[in-house]
């Protein structure tokens, strides 16, 4: 019984965690964690190997990775400065509160827009960097999710074979 209460949480963490993607408050990966966990210790100490777990570290700094690279990177790209950069990442925090789930995409937006703007920007580059920004998001959540499948791919695969 005990055991069939703890899958019941375990899945439930795999689930959460990709609800972290729209609501960064969420972390997502801690979540996944806290799934590999309660099984590493109530319910098979033995089968998750010093593999499974160093792949998991490796996997955990992507996933850290991939949204900072992902964020920058598109912001810079479409012509935005580093300060619309670090607003559209405070943004998507602030966003997830405002108007869930769709803040993390509408807030970041006019965010990096109003800043890019006060720095001078015409309106036509304040845009181009704000469309950055959503690609950004995009491109990270993106990473994100397919880290995550990766992540929980492997541990099944691990423990079922």
């Amino acid at each position: 019984m005990v055991d069939f209460i703890v899958w019941i949480v375990i899945i439930a963490m795999f689930v959460l965690s990709f609800v972290g993607i729209l609501y960064p408050i969420v972390p997502s990966v801690l979540v996944l964690w806290v799934g590999f966990l309660l099984y590493q210790f109530i319910i098979n100490p033995d089968e998750l190997t010093i593999v499974f777990w160093i792949a998991m570290i490796l996997f955990t700094v992507f996933l850290f990775v991939a949204d900072i690279i992902a964020n920058s990177y598109f912001v810079k790209k479409y012509g935005g400065s580093k300060w619309g950069e670090r607003g559209a990442a405070i943004a998507v925090i602030v966003g997830s509160f405002i108007i869930p789930p769709l803040g993390v995409i509408v807030v970041p937006f006019l965010a990096v827009f109003v800043i890019e703007l006060i720095q001078r920007r015409t309106p036509k580059d304040a845009i181009r960097a704000s469309i950055g920004s959503l690609f950004g998001f995009l491109g990270g959540s993106a990473a994100k999710v397919l880290i995550q499948l990766i992540m929980i791919v492997w541990f099944f695969i691990v423990i079922w074979f």
